[in-house]
């Protein structure tokens, strides 16, 4: 008999109807996908939250501050505005029906909230909790940290990763995000496409991964505050190896749409993934030379559907998000809890 998950969303804005959407797919990929039950969706804006709601099935809506007196959730969504993910985090863990927290990228927007979430991740606690970084469950993503890991590549000497925008070049796309202008570490380039960047880099490297120097840039673009963060490049070290590298993150890089590149470089070899490549990657090891790994969308032992060889892409792995959130089978899987989104933040 399948799982039945009670969940609330709180947050109704775009990545909700991601998640939304991902919530619907399940049954179509997983034998085992369990029941949702879509509770209450919570927002600050009663006409926002009851569209939603409407649209996407969810039963009642509320004002999020009202979500931590019902006893009818089993697990939720954290959705909303960056600044509000720590504060309901830390009321989500103290629920006494809640199990299970999916929390958006970035986990903390500030040094103390990072620290209050240090201090509840030291504690002992049956609580799951998943980070919202998806492109860790892309088909090539999967094969490639495997193959990372089995260390065929030796130690790592060098490495970059970054995450490429345009978006920001187009005056009426900043004029439409304006609320996402804010200055680090509330928003910009690092937080909102740096922290999938360092994810992929935590995962493949470990937590050894330090900022040495950091820069950041408005591309000097009028009409952008001095302050918002457009283009983030970080020098960074992984002090176990000593091995050396680079984090760009850019939301103004002309002729980038959604571009994510990944190169590690080790005494023994190299794995490289870009997404202008998404069903694939490619690894070179020493006395050998370049290979091309097609792996598509192979997401065994799970699911296939509709066939393995059909292309992935960004909202295939939500619905995997989705399904580990839910308890589906871990196997292949890096699952980014709670100690990831800290490392992340850090």
């Amino acid at each position: 008999m399948a799982q039945h998950f009670r969940i609330a969303f709180l947050g109704s804005g775009g990545i909700a109807r991601a998640h939304a959407y991902a919530l619907d797919a399940l049954k179509y990929y997983y034998d085992d996908a369990p029941e949702v039950e879509r509770v209450v969706v919570a927002s600050p804006t009663a006409a926002h939250r009851e569209a939603f709601a409407s649209r996407y099935g969810f039963r009642e809506t509320c004002a999020p501050d009202d979500v931590w007196a019902r006893d009818d959730l089993d697990a939720v969504y954290l959705l909303g505005a960056n600044l509000t993910h720590t504060p309901q985090f830390l009321k989500a863990v103290e629920h006494p029906t809640i199990r299970r927290m999916y929390i958006e990228k970035p986990i903390a927007a500030s040094k103390e909230q990072l620290a209050d979430l240090e201090a509840f991740a030291s504690k002992d606690h049956i609580r799951f909790v998943m980070m919202g970084f998806q492109f860790l469950q892309k088909s090539p993503i999967r094969k490639a940290l495997a193959h990372w890991q089995s260390g065929d590549f030796g130690t790592p000497v060098h490495f970059r990763a970054e995450y490429l925008h345009s978006s920001y070049l187009n005056p009426d796309y900043r004029q439409k995000h304006t609320n996402r202008m804010a200055a680090l570490p509330l928003d910009g380039a690092a937080v909102d496409l740096g922290s999938h960047a360092l994810s992929l880099l935590t995962a493949f490297l470990g937590d050894g991964l330090s900022v040495r120097q950091a820069t950041a840039t408005n591309g000097q673009i009028a009409g952008v505050p001095a302050e918002t963060d457009l283009c983030t490049i970080a020098l960074m070290e992984e002090t176990g190896s000593g091995a050396v590298g680079t984090m760009t993150a850019s939301r103004i890089t002309a002729g980038a749409g959604d571009q994510l590149k990944l190169e590690l470089h080790g005494t023994l070899g190299s794995i490289l993934f870009d997404t202008a490549q998404p069903d694939c990657y490619h690894s070179f090891q020493a006395g050998g030379s370049w290979r091309r790994h097609d792996v598509y969308s192979d997401y065994l032992p799970a699911s296939k559907f509709t066939s393995d060889y059909v292309p992935s892409g960004w909202l295939r792995a939500l619905v995997h998000n989705h399904y580990l959130f839910l308890g589906g089978n871990p196997e292949g899987s890096f699952i980014p809890g709670l100690a990831h989104g800290i490392q992340v933040q850090r």
